[in-house]
């Protein structure tokens, strides 16, 4: 990677969400917004290697997103009037103060994600906007984290946007007292954000570090700035809990390691340790909520020593409870696979008909069947959990899988 790639890739991580909230609040168009943004970024890269890179790379592509989108807007307009407004557009300022209103929020992205949080969307619809723009996810990234195919989810963001305008919805930090309403979709869009980085949608590698680090801050930030909120607590506490693994779960060629194979020794104790003061604070609160049960089910796998010495009947107890509070797939498929640690594969293969579509179905069912001694309908179903993943990591476990059994046939 070149010089000029790095400081854009850089930008791209740490602006781009300032920049799209910037040309939001002046043209109050999200489209238009996105897209100078990109064409801004896909400029950037001829110009900085034939000019250099500019002393402030976030100043030099918000005016030229800028000047795109005032472009755009005169190339659509016509008249005299209509050039006059283009005219105020394109002398307008677009460096808006995130602070105007005091919110109490210090950190830029957390203010940003609250702002995108706005009560008068649907939850899922104020997640994904977070998510895409501000967060800078794909769609099918977004898509994948609420099971539903990309095309869906496209749909789903042009609505919420086409709500915004309909609706004449501000985009603006909203005060210290509105924070609490908005509070739970924060907390959803930064799960998301941690479950794409740790286990990629895409690309070569399974986890994303830097999507993951920078979810765990923002749940530390946002559980400082709740502290009587255990449910935020729980949320820090998962994220602590489930990040310790980082460095267990894949082996020297980027392959997948799965938990029951994990060397243990390389989990961070450090880590492990906080989330679990944190998610015993948590629970002195005594209002549980799933991620407190999720961050539960985590400290039960991180304070075993050995696979074998797992508490899964205790994990399945949970997974009953939070069932009961979210009853999605996801839930439903590993309520089905601590049901078969603890009472044997078939069991949990009797429930799998009961967990609806799911990215890792297959990969579950194959396993499950691998563990029975049934090879060759395993084979079958790991050759069909080939065509549900486009993670080169997840890939190659399964490859591994795929030849084992073979070897064995």
């Amino acid at each position: 990677m070149t010089a000029v790639e790095a400081v854009l890739a850089r930008t791209f991580r740490e602006d781009w969400a300032r920049i799209v909230a910037t040309l939001i609040s002046a043209l109050a168009d999200w489209d238009l917004a996105e897209e100078c943004a990109q064409e801004a970024f896909a400029a950037a890269l001829p110009a900085w290697r034939r000019d250099g890179i500019p002393d402030s790379p976030r100043a030099w592509l918000t005016t030229t997103a800028r000047n795109r989108a005032v472009d755009r807007i005169r190339r659509a307009r016509s008249g005299a009037a209509k050039e006059r407004e283009s005219a105020a557009a394109e002398t307008a300022e677009l460096d808006v103060d995130l602070d105007a209103l005091d919110s109490g929020i210090a950190d830029e992205r957390l203010r940003l994600i609250y702002t995108c949080c706005h009560p008068a969307l649907s939850a899922e619809a104020r997640v994904t906007l977070a998510l895409r723009t501000l967060c800078g996810l794909s769609t099918a990234e977004i898509a994948r984290s609420f099971l539903v195919a990309e095309a869906t989810m496209a749909k789903r963001l042009v609505r919420a946007k086409q709500k915004i305008a309909v609706a004449g919805i501000p985009y603006r930090v909203p005060p210290a007292h509105l924070l609490p309403e908005r509070t739970a979709a924060v907390s959803a869009v930064i799960y998301l954000i941690f479950h794409e980085g740790y286990a990629a949608t895409s690309g070569a590698e399974l986890i994303r570090a830097d999507l993951c680090t920078h979810a765990i801050r923002l749940a530390r930030l946002v559980a400082d700035l709740m502290p009587d909120d255990p449910e935020v607590a729980g949320l820090h506490a998962l994220l602590l809990l489930q990040h310790a693994r980082r460095d267990a779960r894949v082996d020297g060629q980027g392959t997948l390691i799965p938990l029951d194979e994990q060397d243990r020794s390389r989990w961070d104790a450090g880590m492990i340790h906080e989330g679990l003061t944190v998610v015993r604070w948590a629970l002195r609160r005594e209002r549980v909520g799933p991620y407190q049960l999720q961050a539960l089910i985590a400290a039960c796998h991180a304070t075993a020593r050995t696979a074998e010495a797992t508490d899964w009947a205790r994990i399945a107890e949970l997974y009953d409870r939070l069932l009961d509070l979210v009853p999605s797939a996801t839930v439903r498929l590993n309520r089905a696979i601590a049901i078969a640690m603890r009472s044997g594969p078939d069991a949990g293969l009797a429930l799998l008909d009961t967990v609806g579509d799911h990215p890792l179905l297959s990969a579950t069912r194959a396993d499950l069947l691998r563990r029975l001694g049934r090879a060759t309908e395993a084979a079958d179903h790991y050759r069909e959990a080939l065509q549900h993943t486009s993670n080169e990591a997840e890939s190659r476990y399964v490859t591994r899988r795929l030849t084992d059994l073979d070897r064995q046939a």
